[in-house]
């Protein structure tokens, strides 16, 4: 049975795993001994090592044919330390992976002003965590051109679940921005980019990056309007850009500075991927059945 390493064992790769775990004998990295338990109950291996102690990651070499880098960078710098020395241990002659799938972000490209943006498209990333992650990119297509592994990257947006809503914004009555200075966003929802990744493990091109979204094309206020809809909630107030940056925290409106309509053309035609949920309402209205629905900021 092939051998498959999970690094970065958080929600997506969890949801990954009924499925992985009857075609591989998967090894998932953990940094904390309590984390162990969980991940064998789903039918992994746990595997204790951490991105930060570069010492700690000599167990992963030669592991596993194939691995799944779902870890973020650091919350700091312009680099991606972590996905350095995981390919430091990766690019040893003997233990080298044949194929290696990273979930990167649609936020490398920056604002495209509202554009139909294409894996083509140049990247300008406009963001501190969206410069290193065109690093990390940039860094997991050299070990692809070098190392003899096939690398495949995969570009995802917001990605959504009924335990990653922004209700509480709602509540709390947060405001959008108005028709007018408004953008256009992204989404995923967590199960679909689960599937995604596993299917890039057998059908993505090599040194390839994908836009991993469903089909729909919505503006952030529009999106909002629709949650509050979906789950019988106050539609939030708009306002003009300048209004939002006097009340606003930056993180958030810094997703209210890119605009930009993502081309999943490669993920259909190429991966041949499915979506469960192909538009972001039926997410939504998916999500609004569930017994019990968790708030993420």
């Amino acid at each position: 049975m092939k051998r498959i390493l999970i690094v970065g064992s958080g929600d997506v790769a969890r949801r990954a795993l009924p499925w992985l775990t009857t075609r591989f004998r998967v090894f998932a990295v953990v940094r904390r001994e309590a984390e162990r338990e969980p991940l064998r109950r789903l039918g992994a291996v746990p595997v204790l090592a951490d991105l930060d102690q570069p010492a700690s990651l000599h167990r992963l070499a030669g592991i596993a044919d194939f691995v799944l880098h779902f870890a973020p960078p650091p919350a700091a710098g312009r680099g991606d330390p972590r996905t350095r020395d995981l390919l430091a241990v990766l690019r040893r002659r003997w233990s080298v992976a044949q194929r290696l799938v990273y979930i990167s972000t649609t936020g490398v490209y920056g604002d495209c002003g509202g554009a139909l943006v294409s894996e083509t498209r140049p990247l300008a990333p406009s963001t501190p965590r969206a410069v290193r992650r065109v690093a990390a990119e940039a860094q997991l297509r050299d070990f692809g051109r070098r190392g003899g592994c096939r690398v495949s990257i995969l570009r995802a947006p917001g990605i959504y679940a009924a335990d990653r809503l922004s209700l509480e914004r709602l509540r709390r009555g947060d405001p959008v921005l108005a028709e007018a200075d408004d953008v256009y966003t992204n989404h995923i929802h967590a199960d679909d980019l689960a599937r995604v990744a596993c299917l890039a493990i057998f059908r993505a091109r090599p040194n390839r990056a994908y836009n991993v979204c469903d089909n729909s094309h919505m503006k952030m206020g529009d999106y909002f309007d629709l949650m509050a809809a979906t789950f019988d909630l106050p539609r939030p107030p708009r306002v003009t850009r300048v209004e939002a940056q006097r009340t606003l925290p930056a993180t958030t409106m810094s997703f209210m500075s890119e605009s930009r309509r993502l081309s999943n053309r490669r993920l259909r035609e190429e991966l041949r991927a499915r979506l469960r949920y192909p538009d972001i309402g039926e997410g939504l209205r998916a999500a609004r059945t569930q017994d019990t629905v968790t708030e993420e900021e």
